[in-house]
C-alpha cells in the first residue's frame, strides 16, 4: 500500500521532534498503522535551517498556502501555532478536503467549533493529542477510554512553568520572582511568560478537555482565569503548614446549574497524588461515575513528548483513511448534533472551600469579631492558625501585627466574597484578605 503522505507546517521545537521520531521509529510506525507515513513536504520561514533537518528528501518551501493546496498531501501537521495565520492554514487545508493534525492548544480553545464543523462538513478529521499536556494520551482517554463514563470532573497541572516555579517557591522557599527567573534561566519558561504564569495556557487546555468531557462546544471566553503572579512565598509555607500544597489547576466539573471552568492557584491536601506532581510534569485527574478516579502523568511538554502525541495522530488518522466519516470517533466525543448549551457557570457560583489569611492587629476580640462575620454569611471554619507577630517597628519591637490563617468549608464563592468585605472594612485588619481557592479531589 502507498503510505501517507503528510506536510508539515513549521519546524520549531514540536515540528522537528514530530519529523526526527517518525523519522527514527518508522518502521515501528509502519507496522502499528498498516501503511507507511511519510513527510514530503515542509512550510518555514527559514528554508535552509529546513534543510539542515529535513535533508534533500522532502520539498522545503516558504509558502505555507501552497502546502495545503498540495493535492499530492494527504494530512497537514499544523506546528507554526498563533491563532491567525494557522486558523486560516487549517481551514483551507479542510475544505481542500485533508485531514488535520495540531498541537495549537490556542486556537482548538478559541475556534474549535469552527474548525470542527468545518472538518465534518468535508468528511475529515481533526486530531490534538498533543494540544493538551503534551505526551500525556489524555484526548484518547476522554474521548475513547472513558466513554462508558459520565465524567464528574477534571483537574489538572498542565502548565509545566508554573508548576516548576511553584515547586522551586516550596521547595526553597523563594519568592514568585526569584522562582520565575530560575525558570527563564533553566529554559522552562519563555522570555515573555505571561500566558504561562497568568494561567492562559492551562485555561486553553481545560477549555479543550471540558468539551470533550461534557458534550459543550468550546467556550474559553467563559473560563475563569487567575495565574500565580501575585502568590507569596508565605502563603505556600502557610498551606504547607496546614497540610496542603499549592498548584495551579485547571478545573472542570459538573455542577446542578451548569459547568465550572476555571483555573487559579488551588490548596491541595498533600497526601493527594496530584499535590505530588514536583517540576515541570503534568498530570490530570478524571472523575468518572463507573471508574472512579483515574491519574495520567507525564511530561507535558518538549519536542519528542509532543511529537510523541502528534505522531500517534499520525497514526490514528491513517488507519481511519479509508474509514466511513460516519463511523469515526467524534471531535468531542459526542456526536455533533447531540452537543449541549449547558452553561458555565460565573466564578461567583462556584462551590470551593477557601484558605484566607488575614493581617490583624494584635488585640482582644479581632479573631471573635472575624468569626461572627463569617457565621452570618454561613460560613464555617475547618481550621485556624495565628502566627506570632515576625515584624518589628522602627524602635525594633514587634509592631503589635499578626497573621490569622483561616480554611473555611466548602461555601459558595459569592458568599465568601461579601464577608471578606465585611472583614476589611474591620478597623483591626491592616490589609486585604488573600483568598485561595481549595479542592479536596476526593
Amino acid at each position: 500500500m502507498e503510505p501517507i503522505k503528510v506536510g508539515l507546517l513549521g519546524l520549531g521545537t514540536v515540528g522537528s521532534g514530530t519529523f526526527k521520531v517518525l523519522n527514527r521509529n518508522q518502521e515501528e510506525i509502519r507496522r502499528r498503522a498498516g501503511r507507511g507515513i511519510e513527510i514530503t513536504r515542509i512550510a518555514v520561514r527559514n528554508v535552509a535551517r529546513a534543510r539542515a533537518i529535513a535533508g534533500n528528501a522532502v520539498e522545503v518551501g516558504n509558502d505555507p498556502f501552497a502546502l495545503v493546496d498540495d493535492p499530492a498531501l494527504d494530512i497537514i501537521v499544523e506546528t507554526v501555532g498563533g491563532t491567525g495565520l494557522a486558523r486560516e492554514l487549517v481551514l483551507r487545508a479542510l475544505r481542500n478536503g485533508k485531514h488535520v493534525v495540531t498541537a495549537n492548544k490556542a486556537l482548538l480553545a478559541l475556534h474549535g467549533t469552527e474548525i470542527f464543523e468545518a472538518a465534518s462538513a468535508s468528511g475529515v478529521m481533526v486530531a490534538f493529542e498533543a494540544a493538551v499536556a503534551g505526551g500525556i494520551p489524555i484526548i484518547k482517554a476522554l474521548r475513547e477510554g472513558l466513554t462508558a463514563n459520565r465524567i464528574e470532573w477534571i483537574a489538572g497541572i498542565i502548565n509545566g512553568t508554573t508548576n516548576f516555579i511553584l515547586s522551586e517557591m516550596r521547595e526553597r522557599g523563594v519568592d514568585f520572582a526569584t522562582a520565575l527567573a530560575d525558570a527563564q534561566r533553566l529554559g522552562y519558561a519563555e522570555a515573555d511568560p505571561t500566558f504561562d504564569i497568568e494561567g492562559v495556557d492551562a485555561a486553553h487546555k481545560v477549555t479543550i478537555m471540558s468539551a470533550i468531557a461534557f458534550g459543550v462546544p468550546m467556550q474559553f471566553e467563559h473560563a475563569y482565569i487567575e495565574g500565580i503572579s501575585g502568590l507569596h512565598a508565605v502563603d505556600i509555607k502557610y498551606a504547607e503548614e496546614l497540610g496542603y500544597r499549592i498548584k495551579l489547576l485547571g478545573i472542570a466539573r459538573r455542577a446542578e446549574q451548569g459547568i465550572e471552568l476555571r483555573v487559579h492557584p488551588t490548596l491541595i491536601p498533600s497526601k493527594r497524588l496530584l499535590a505530588n506532581v514536583e517540576g515541570a510534569m503534568n498530570a490530570v485527574l478524571v472523575h468518572g461515575d463507573a471508574v472512579g478516579a483515574t491519574l495520567y502523568y507525564g511530561k507535558g511538554a518538549g519536542a519528542e513528548p509532543t511529537a510523541s502525541a502528534v505522531v500517534a495522530d499520525l497514526v490514528d488518522v491513517t488507519r481511519l483513511h479509508t474509514a466511513d466519516p460516519e463511523h469515526r470517533v467524534p471531535h468531542l466525543a459526542f456526536q455533533p448534533d447531540s452537543l449541549s448549551s449547558t452553561p458555565i457557570l460565573p466564578i461567583t457560583e462556584v462551590h470551593s472551600g477557601y484558605y484566607l489569611r488575614l493581617r490583624v492587629a494584635d488585640v482582644t476580640g479581632v479573631l471573635a469579631d472575624i468569626t461572627k462575620i463569617l457565621a452570618q454569611g454561613g460560613i464555617s471554619i475547618d481550621a485556624l492558625l495565628q502566627k506570632e507577630s515576625h515584624t518589628v517597628n522602627q524602635q525594633g519591637r514587634p509592631d503589635g501585627e499578626t497573621d490569622i490563617i483561616l480554611i473555611t468549608h466548602v461555601t459558595v464563592e459569592k458568599n465568601i466574597n461579601a464577608a471578606i468585605t465585611q472583614i476589611e472594612a474591620l478597623s483591626t485588619v491592616v490589609s486585604t484578605v488573600v483568598k485561595l481557592r481549595m479542592e479536596a479531589l476526593s
